[in-house]
């Protein structure tokens, strides 16, 4: 039996490379569908509600499906599911204010979240504490008054303060409590122990959720290093068709992509070196091997050759 709820995570604690298949324009979600993905050959399943629907009903069937159907043959009870929402992360507003999202994903129970077009690092903030239950406090600001301080009137700044390095810290979280009842069956968990565990990896050790970014625009890529350094953060990627295209592309490069394009995507690499954020990209099985190398931890291209390829070369043990 796999030690963690999401693979991903466990592999990621390993510095395993990670593979995912599943559209980003929308998946089939239904109960049959999460059978059959049940036994997938990847470590986790995307399902892109960016671009396709924002279909609670369907992804809370697809779960149950997938839990009818398991455990899998890594002995998880199912495979990660990690969800593109359709919020654009460009500043803090639109994400605080779309913060229902981040409390429906994850309520059905999915075990990830990435915010697309994601530009300033208030906007990662925001991203990270809708995500979070307010009891789970690991990376929020000591200087923020307790609640029984703020029951008799004390006020706190609206985002956290910043640590000795004048990195900025996490405010409170605010998922509210009502999905838990919904999500802790799918992780196998009781509530109180879902809600304890349904907090972000790598920020809490313990936790089981994974939230990333997708850095898509010219400001996402000249913000990547603030960005990157929030706490609670724990994967990231260019986006190359939507950066592609506001360079004037409109067909998207493949690569070798061009120089500026190269740059960005170096720029981001290093970021995410830097501050212990995986980063995604697109692999082949002509490259995987290559790629790995450089530091490339969860891979796109929907290639179960090049997963083959990469497991191997890194001397996987977890089984698929």
């Amino acid at each position: 039996m796999g030690k963690r709820i999401s693979r991903c995570v466990e592999l990621l604690e390993q510095d395993q490379a990670i593979y995912y298949d599943g559209p980003h324009s929308g998946h089939v979600l239904s109960h049959a569908q999460g059978r059959i993905d049940a036994a997938t050959w990847a470590d986790y399943m995307n399902v892109g509600m960016e671009h396709g629907s924002f279909d609670m009903a369907g992804l809370a069937e697809y779960l149950r499906g997938m839990v009818d159907a398991g455990p899998t043959r890594s002995g998880h009870r199912t495979p990660t599911v990690i969800v593109e929402a359709p919020v654009n992360g460009i500043d803090a507003a639109p994400v605080r204010n779309s913060a229902w999202q981040f409390r429906q994903i994850p309520g059905r129970g999915a075990h990830g979240i990435l915010l697309c077009q994601a530009e300033t690092a208030d906007a990662g903030r925001a991203f990270v504490e809708s995500c979070r239950y307010p009891h789970n406090t690991i990376g929020v600001d000591p200087a923020i008054p307790a609640p029984m301080a703020r029951m008799e009137g004390a006020t706190r700044a609206k985002d956290g303060g910043v640590d000795s390095a004048g990195h900025k810290l996490l405010g409170i979280g605010t998922r509210g409590r009502g999905s838990e009842a919904t999500a802790a069956p799918v992780w196998g968990l009781s509530i109180e122990d879902y809600m304890d565990r349904c907090d972000p990896w790598p920020l809490n050790p313990k936790g089981e959720l994974l939230v990333g970014v997708k850095l898509e625009s010219p400001e996402g890529i000249a913000n990547c290093e603030q960005i990157l350094s929030v706490p609670g953060l724990g994967f990231a990627e260019i986006g190359p068709g939507d950066l592609s295209l506001s360079l004037g592309y409109r067909t998207m490069p493949r690569e070798p992509w061009p120089p500026e394009m190269q740059k960005a995507r170096e720029r981001v690499l290093a970021a995410c070196r830097k501050n212990g954020v995986a980063f995604l990209q697109g692999c082949t099985p002509d490259n995987i091997v290559a790629r790995i190398d450089e530091g490339v931890r969860v891979v796109a291209g929907h290639s179960e050759a090049a997963a083959t390829r990469g497991r191997a070369h890194q001397k996987r043990t977890l089984p698929v």
